[in-house]
């Protein structure tokens, strides 16, 4: 039987704040920047296909560097990581991820009954990758390893050498192992600095998945995808979102394909954005008892509050605090974790809002 473990993140969109940096999203959409009122589209609501409209695959593989056909639209970057483990875990074979990560990286396989093997990252190494440790966990049975880059929670991006001696180590240590490489942050940068180039079709090996709810603002959507260059693997993935979801939302595709055609515009004054509060933070954060990792990319970047400061048990005050002013930062313990660290988004909130969010963020460091 399939079980998921209770997580408690979910309280992220079901119990609200007034001041929150725990989400990780860019700036939200709205409906009104993609469909103009006064001249509605004219849209079927049929069932669309089962690897997602023609045109909105095309727009997301010439971005990525792959064919169309390489491609596959799912219900957000989630499905498409429970499609990947359930394609290449059976219950009992290995999965190997990196931590702290994304929950459900995490919990998808492990609920579909793939034994974990789990690397940390270091918050004091700057959450590089740990090859080292990453190819000596590695086994003839791993079917699956898993990566995000930029990383949830840390925004910390591997470089293509790094990912290159990844796919190396794969190959050597097990052979029939799919390489998952999140890249749901990649396009969201700041300033003007270009996003880097996706790392599919690096190798038929690696399999990238993404959406368009952080770096776009469009979480509503609920429209992510998945790209493989191997098409025996790719077939069997389309086939498996046939038998669970048929399909996604026609409406969720006709949007999706709005945004991905305006990419550059809505891009643009969200990577100015988050420059601005990156840039706010890191000088809020010298003033403050707390040690920060710089991201290289997405909205959101690790904090640790010191040992020297915060003894063990001084830990739960602070967010006990923090919840009296109305705010609220997601703890470590959500991505595996020490709950000294904590995720801070910085591109959800307002300019005058994320302002506040901080001076509250700061009284509750006082103790």
């Amino acid at each position: 039987m399939t079980t998921f473990a209770p997580g408690p993140m979910s309280r992220l969109i079901d119990v609200a704040v007034r001041y929150d940096l725990a989400e990780s999203t860019s700036p939200p959409l709205r409906l009104d920047e993609l469909v103009n009122p006064a001249t509605p589209a004219e849209l079927t609501l049929d069932y669309g296909t089962s690897r997602g409209d023609a045109e909105l695959r095309t727009l997301i593989a010439t971005d990525a560097g792959v064919d169309e056909d390489q491609v596959l639209v799912t219900v957000g970057a989630v499905a498409a990581m429970f499609l990947l483990a359930q394609a290449t875990c059976s219950p009992g074979d290995r999965m190997l991820i990196t931590t702290p990560c994304f929950p459900p990286a995490r919990t998808v396989p492990q609920g579909l009954g793939a034994q974990l093997d789990v690397v940390p990252l270091s918050f004091d190494d700057g959450y590089r990758m740990p090859l080292a440790a990453i190819a000596e966990a590695l086994t003839p049975r791993t079917r699956l390893v898993s990566v995000a880059s930029p990383q949830n929670p840390s925004g910390v991006r591997f470089t293509n050498g790094e990912l290159g001696d990844l796919v190396s180590a794969v190959e050597e240590r097990a052979p029939n192992a799919i390489v998952l490489v999140d890249e749901t942050y990649r396009e969201s940068t700041y300033g003007d600095a270009r996003a880097p180039r996706s790392v599919a079709p690096m190798s038929s090996r690696i399999v990238t998945c993404a959406s368009l709810s952080k770096a776009h603002g469009a979480p509503g959507l609920r429209l992510g995808w998945l790209t493989t260059t191997d098409a025996e693997l790719y077939a069997q993935l389309r086939e498996a979102k046939f038998l669970t979801t048929i399909a996604c939302s026609t409406v969720s595709e006709f949007l999706a394909t709005r945004v991905l055609r305006s990419r550059a515009e809505i891009l643009a004054p969200r990577a100015t954005r988050l420059r601005q509060a990156l840039d706010e933070l890191l000088q809020w954060s010298r003033d403050q008892p707390v040690e920060i990792v710089v991201p290289d990319g997405g909205a959101l970047c690790c904090l640790r509050l010191p040992a020297d400061r915060f003894p063990d048990e001084a830990v739960a005050g602070f967010y006990a605090r923090l919840a009296e002013h109305d705010a609220r930062v997601a703890p470590g313990s959500w991505f595996g974790e020490d709950d000294r660290v904590f995720r801070l988004g910085f591109g959800h909130l307002s300019p005058g809002d994320f302002t506040s969010a901080l001076e509250r963020l700061g009284e509750a460091l006082k103790g």
